[in-house]
C-alpha cells in the first residue's frame, strides 16, 4: 500500500511539475484599451498563480508546445485572423458587455464587441483557471449581463449636521471623510466590484461640485481650502481612472437645489430652501458647475435628486432638469469635444418623474430612472399595487428603470446573506417592476462607511469584507436572474465551503442558516411594522402601543399595500377573529409561527456546520452569533405580537382575562 501511495505521489508531483513549466502566450493588440488591458493583467496573474510560464505577443505565431490565448475585439484583424481558423469558429456578437470564449486543442479565443466585454471575458477565464488550477478543456462560452447598470452606492454623508450647516451639506474633506483619500481601500473596493461584475459606483452627496471644481465665473464658490481642493482633485482623478479600468462608471449623486455656503454668503441667500424658486443666478451657477465637472471628470455620470431638498416645486422640477442640468452636461461635453453621453440617473423621489422624463428624453438619450424597490427596507421579492405600477410606468418611458435597494433599516446590524431571497427579489425586479438596473446600498451601517458595526480587538471590520456575500449575491443575479435553484444551492454551498474551509455539505448548512434567518426581518416588518422607512430600526423593538394602535404613530400604509404580500395587520386580524370573518392572505398568526421556525432552523444549521470550519474561524463565530440574534429577534416579536393579539381581543370582549393572558407573553418576550 505504501508503494502504491508513493507511486501516486510521484505521478502527482510529475504532473504538477509539467504544468508548472508549461508556457502560455497571451496574444493581444498593443493598442488595446485600458479596460481590456486590466483584464489581460488579471488573466496573466491567474495563469502565473496556476504555475504557467506566461509571455505576451501582438501577433499570432505557430507553436508546437504550450498554450496560446488570443484576446481581441470582434472587428479587429487579430480576432478575424484567429477565428478564420476552422478549428475555432466565431460564435457571433455576444452583445453589449458580453463576451465569448472558445477553445480548440491548446488555443483559446476571447472575443467581445466592446472593452467591457473583453474585460469580463478575461476575468471569466481567470476565475476558471483559479478554481481548477489549470486552463479548462473544450471551452465554449457566450455570455452577457441582463441588467444594464449594476451598481453599489457609498454615502459621502453623515447622520449629523456639520457646524454652521444643515442637511445634505458635507464638503469633501479629510477631517469628515478620511477614508475617501485611502487609495488602497479604493483599490480593494473597486477590485471587489470588478470581481462581482458591477459596472457603476454611486457617490451620494448634497453638493459635491464646490469640493471638486472651480467655476470661472464663481471662483469664490469653492468651499474647501486650496490644499484640500488639490487632494480632492487627485483622489477623484485616481478613483475615476481606476474605476474606468475596471469597467465601472462613477456616478456622482447630488440634491437640488443646493448652492455652496461661500456662494450663498456672497449673495445673501440660503444654501437651500424647501420650495426654492428658480432664479437666473442660481441656475447659471449650477449649470456652469455641472459643465465644469463634466469637462474635468469625463468618466463620471450624474444622479439627480430633484425631490426632497426641492420638494413641492411642481413643474419647476422639469424646468430645472431640462434647462439647467442637462444643458450643463451638454456644455461640458462640448468643451471636451466629446459625443459619448455620460449616464444621467433621475431619482424618482418626491418628484413627478414621468413628466420630467417625457420632457427630457428628446434632449438627452442616456437617461435612467431610479426608485426604491422595498422602500428603505427589505420586505418582499414581489411588490404590488401602486408601488409596482409606478416602477412599470417608469420602465415604459423609453429609458431604463433602476431598482434601488435602499437603506436596509430592518437588516441592521446583523449579517444577511439569503441567496434565495435575493435571487427572488431580482427576478421580481424584472418580472413585476420591469426594471433592468440595480442600485445597491450597503447591507448595514451605511452612515459608518467603510466600517461595519462589528468591533474586533478595538478595530472595526470593513463592510466589503464582512458582507461579501451581500454584494456577491445581488451582483450575481443582476448579471443573470433565472438560474436553477438546485445549481445555486451547489454554487453557494461551494463558495461558503471555500470561505470557511469546510465540506460542501457543511457549506450547505451555512447557506441554510443564512436563508432561514433571511426570512425573519422581512416577514416581521411587512406584517407588524409602522413604516418601510429608516425611522424604524426593527432590531430596536416596538412598543406595545405601536402594535395595537399603529395609526397613532404615523402608519405608512404603502408598506402593507405595496411592499408586502396581500394579508392582514394585527388590528385587522383581531377584528376578523372576533367577528368570525374569513382571513385573507398572509396573517400575523402565520408569521408568528413561521419566524419562530426560521430562527430555530437557522441556529440548528449553523450549529451543525461548526465542527467542519477550518478557515475564518473568528468570522464564523460572529456569523453564528448573528444567527442566534436573529432567533432571539424572532422569538421576541412572536411573543410580543401574540400578546398584542390578546390585548386587541380585549377591545372587543371587555374581558379582563384577555389582558391578563398578555402579561406572561410580554414577560417571555424580553427574557
Amino acid at each position: 500500500m505504501k508503494k502504491v501511495l508513493a507511486f501516486l505521489l510521484l505521478i502527482s508531483c510529475g504532473v504538477q511539475a509539467l504544468a508548472a513549466g508549461e508556457p502560455v502566450v497571451v496574444v493581444y493588440s498593443r493598442d488595446i484599451s485600458a479596460r481590456a488591458k486590466f483584464g489581460v493583467e488579471k488573466l496573466e496573474s491567474s495563469l502565473k498563480a496556476a504555475g504557467f510560464t506566461v509571455s505576451s505577443s501582438s501577433q499570432i505565431k505557430k507553436t508546437s508546445k504550450g498554450w496560446t490565448i488570443i484576446i481581441g475585439d470582434l472587428s479587429s484583424d487579430l480576432y478575424k485572423q484567429a477565428s478564420s481558423n476552422k478549428q475555432i469558429a466565431s460564435p457571433g456578437n455576444p452583445g453589449k458587455e458580453g463576451f465569448s470564449i472558445q477553445s480548440s486543442g491548446k488555443s483559446v479565443l476571447i472575443g467581445a464587441s466592446d472593452a467591457s466585454g473583453l474585460l469580463y471575458g478575461c476575468l471569466e477565464l481567470a476565475d476558471r483557471i483559479k478554481a481548477q488550477h489549470k486552463i479548462p478543456d473544450q471551452l465554449s462560452i457566450k455570455d452577457k449581463p441582463e441588467m444594464v447598470l449594476r451598481g453599489a452606492c457609498i454615502g459621502v454623508q453623515k447622520p449629523y449636521y456639520l457646524p454652521g450647516r444643515t442637511v445634505y451639506e458635507y464638503p469633501y474633506t479629510p477631517e469628515t471623510f478620511p477614508w475617501f483619500y485611502d487609495k488602497q481601500l479604493w483599490i480593494q473596493y473597486l477590485d471587489s466590484m470588478a470581481a462581482n461584475r458591477m459596472n457603476s459606483l454611486y457617490l451620494w452627496n448634497g453638493h459635491p461640485f464646490a469640493s471638486l471644481v472651480r467655476v470661472k465665473d464663481y471662483p469664490y464658490a469653492v468651499e474647501v481650502d486650496d490644499a484640500t481642493f488639490k487632494k480632492n482633485e487627485e483622489i477623484y482623478h485616481f478613483l475615476t481612472t481606476e474605476a474606468d479600468k475596471r469597467g465601472i462608471w462613477v456616478i456622482q449623486m447630488f440634491y437640488n437645489i443646493i448652492v455652496s455656503k461661500p456662494f450663498a454668503e456672497k449673495h445673501n441667500i440660503k444654501t437651500q430652501e424647501r420650495e426654492r424658486p428658480i432664479i437666473p443666478l442660481i441656475a447659471d451657477y449650477t449649470r456652469k458647475s455641472i459643465a465644469a465637472f463634466v469637462e474635468k471628470y469625463p468618466n463620471v455620470g450624474l444622479m439627480v435628486c430633484l425631490g426632497e431638498a426641492m420638494e413641492g416645486t411642481g413643474p419647476d422640477d422639469t424646468e430645472w432638469f431640462t434647462k439647467t442640468i442637462i444643458p450643463g452636461v451638454q456644455d461640458g461635453l462640448k468643451a471636451l469635444g466629446k459625443k459619448e453621453e455620460p449616464p444621467i440617473v433621475l431619482r424618482a423621489h418626491d418628484t413627478d418623474a414621468p413628466a420630467v422624463m417625457k420632457a427630457a428624453l428628446p434632449l438627452y438619450k442616456n437617461l435612467y430612472t431610479e426608485a426604491k424597490f422595498n422602500g428603505e427596507a427589505l420586505t418582499t421579492p414581489e411588490p404590488r399595487g401602486q408601488w409596482a405600477d409606478l416602477h412599470r410606468t417608469l420602465s415604459r418611458l423609453g429609458s431604463v428603470q433602476i431598482e434601488n435597494v435602499h437603506i436596509l433599516a430592518n437588516l441592521e446590524p446583523f449579517r444577511y446573506g439569503s441567496a434565495d431571497f435575493i435571487q427572488k427579489s431580482v427576478q421580481g425586479m424584472h418580472r413585476i417592476m420591469e426594471g433592468n438596473g440595480l442600485h445597491l446600498y450597503p447591507q448595514a451601517s451605511y452612515w459608518d462607511w467603510p466600517y461595519s458595526a462589528d468591533s474586533v480587538k478595538g478595530k472595526r471590520l470593513l463592510q466589503i469584507e464582512r458582507d461579501w456575500i451581500w454584494y456577491a449575491a445581488w451582483s450575481r443575479y443582476a448579471w443573470k436572474a433565472d438560474r436553477s435553484r438546485e445549481e445555486e444551492i451547489i454554487f453557494w454551498s461551494d463558495r461558503l465551503a471555500l470561505h470557511f474551509g469546510c465540506s460542501r455539505e457543511q457549506g450547505k448548512l451555512i447557506l441554510q442558516a443564512y436563508e432561514e434567518s433571511g426570512e425573519i426581518a422581512p416577514k416581521l416588518l411587512r406584517r407588524f411594522g409602522i413604516t418601510d422607512g429608516n425611522r424604524q430600526t426593527l432590531t430596536l423593538g416596538m412598543l406595545m402601543t405601536q402594535l395595537i394602535n399603529p395609526f397613532r404613530y404615523g402608519l405608512f400604509t404603502l408598506l402593507y399595500e405595496g411592499e408586502s404580500p396581500e394579508g392582514e395587520m394585527l388590528i385587522q386580524y383581531a377584528e376578523k377573529e372576533w367577528k368570525k370573518q374569513p382571513h385573507i392572505g398572509e396573517t400575523p398568526v402565520q408569521i408568528i409561527r413561521e419566524v419562530r421556525e426560521h430562527g430555530q432552523k437557522s441556529v440548528s444549521a449553523i450549529d451543525l456546520a461548526a465542527a467542519g470550519v477550518t478557515k475564518n474561524k473568528e468570522e464564523f463565530q460572529r456569523l453564528k452569533n448573528d444567527m442566534y440574534c436573529y432567533r432571539a429577534l424572532a422569538k421576541h416579536f412572536a411573543q410580543k405580537a401574540d400578546a398584542a393579539l390578546h390585548a386587541l381581543r380585549y377591545k372587543y370582549s371587555n374581558d379582563i382575562t384577555d389582558l391578563e393572558r398578555s402579561l406572561p407573553l410580554l414577560q417571555q418576550s424580553v427574557k
